[in-house]
């Protein structure tokens, strides 16, 4: 196979990775006289902060995902190759990929993160990520089964276990998502469910720290904690989870909890291309990169966002915050350096404006932290819904997560409460490695 890409004196952009940085930076460059080659595995882009909704059959998972090919229509200069990245080649100005060899001038590594399992195998085996928009919907798969399972259940114990959730991770991840299936147990499994008894399912929070959203001020943590608690989740605090055998939880400080169902929201770690030697990666296998996010010992290979960890700034000394906000923030500074350099000036060092941040907890109830004013409750509950409903990408999406909100609040309800299995395609259809990747996340 081959990339297919035209030759052209055009100076040559490869992006890996369509998330919020690779899409920023690809937009910016895009009405530039360059050559864009934007690759990633799939063929479309995530908005990453509402999986937990897709997961909890709150939004259709189109809602939140949007074609790269729509979005880059009238983009001549744009190619789109949807295939995996394998490494950067020893010359330095090429990759290797899933359709062949792709050289560069100026290659921009934006591949994100990926769920982190600290070297437990038992929990990596067992547990449920949600990383992806695949993800997010096998975990709704296995909920919505469990429960149908639970209704045939012959014992009490084999019904608790189908019916409880053990969410591992106090982040915003992890306390979205309790709080979300706490208001679903509350107001809409009863009604679906009317043989089974909700009073006998459990939503545990496990966190290995001393409080829920570490990240945050301490007044929106205790609020989280209240909100959590008055929804009926039962919030576990300096337990560390590290074993799971398909029944029951267990932590290092010896507690046990009995569930078929473990959501692993505990921690992510970088996914840099392979190519590097082990002394170009920091903390949590970031790629080290200097104030123009330059790869070490790279004067033309860049690495944005999660995947990145830029040293020298002496208020983020491990690296800036793993957030949507400072991968769009490091796309535009290095798009506007590309820009400059192809001008011959000099680049700007990038510097962090910190936005704040925030998390919901359930219906008219959220934290917001802003560098100005901290505040929690329905406000702030209206300015999460309309923060992350301006940033999805594409005017449709936004009108049918808007109208999900609506029609959820009003109602009490969703209708999205669908086991989807995708039927597997015969095995003669998988040629490359591209439909074999398929293969694996169709089979999960």
């Amino acid at each position: 196979m081959s990339p297919n890409i035209p030759n052209t004196d055009r100076k040559r952009i490869v992006i890996i990775g369509a998330g919020f940085a690779g899409l920023e930076i690809a937009q910016r460059l895009s009405k530039k006289d360059l050559q864009v080659v934007l690759i990633d595995r799939n063929n479309y882009h995530q908005f990453q902060p509402l999986f937990y909704q897709v997961a909890m059959a709150g939004l259709e998972p189109s809602s939140i995902s949007f074609p790269l090919r729509k979005i880059f229509q009238s983009c001549k200069n744009v190619h789109i190759r949807v295939t995996n990245v394998h490494r950067l080649l020893p010359d330095g100005k090429s990759i290797e990929t899933g359709l062949g060899n792709i050289a560069f001038d100026e290659l921009v590594i934006a591949t994100g993160a990926d769920t982190n399992y600290y070297g437990m195998k038992e929990i990596q085996e067992r547990a449920i990520p949600m990383k992806s928009v695949g993800e997010a919907l096998a975990l709704r798969n296995r909920i919505l089964q469990n429960f149908e399972d639970a209704i045939s259940a012959v014992t009490d114990e084999e019904r608790e276990g189908l019916m409880n959730v053990v969410v591992v991770g106090g982040g915003p991840t992890g306390v979205e998502l309790s709080g979300t299936l706490a208001e679903m147990k509350r107001f809409i499994l009863p009604k679906d469910y009317p043989d089974l008894n909700f009073d006998d399912m459990n939503i545990h929070l496990v966190e290995g720290g001393p409080e829920v959203l570490d990240g945050m001020s301490d007044e929106a943590s205790v609020k989280a904690l209240a909100y959590l608690g008055k929804l009926g989740v039962n919030v576990v605090t300096n337990q560390h989870v590290n074993g799971f055998d398909g029944q029951q939880v267990t932590t290092k400080e010896g507690m046990k909890l009995w569930t078929k169902n473990l959501v692993w929201a505990a921690g992510i770690r970088a996914c840099p291309i392979s190519g590097f030697g082990d002394e170009k990666l920091g903390r949590g296998g970031r790629l080290k990169v200097n104030a123009f996010n330059q790869v070490e010992g790279y004067e033309t290979v860049y690495a944005l966002g999660d995947v990145a960890i830029m040293h020298g700034d002496k208020k983020y000394p491990d690296g800036h915050p793993q957030l949507a906000q400072t991968a769009i923030q490091q796309a535009k500074n290095l798009a506007k350096n590309m820009i400059r350099k192809q001008k011959g000036e000099a680049y700007k060092p990038f510097a962090y404006r910190d936005l704040g941040t925030m998390a919901t907890v359930g219906r008219n109830l959220a934290v917001v932290d802003l560098t100005f004013w901290k505040f929690q409750g329905f406000f702030a509950w209206l300015v999460w819904m309309f923060v992350h409903l301006m940033s999805i990408v594409g005017v449709k999406n936004r009108l049918l997560v808007f109208i999900n909100w609506v029609w959820s609040y009003i109602t009490y309800d969703q209708s999205l409460r669908l086991i989807i299995r995708p039927k597997p395609l015969p095995p003669a259809i998988y040629q490359t490695e591209n439909d074999q990747s398929l293969e694996k996340v169709i089979g999960n």
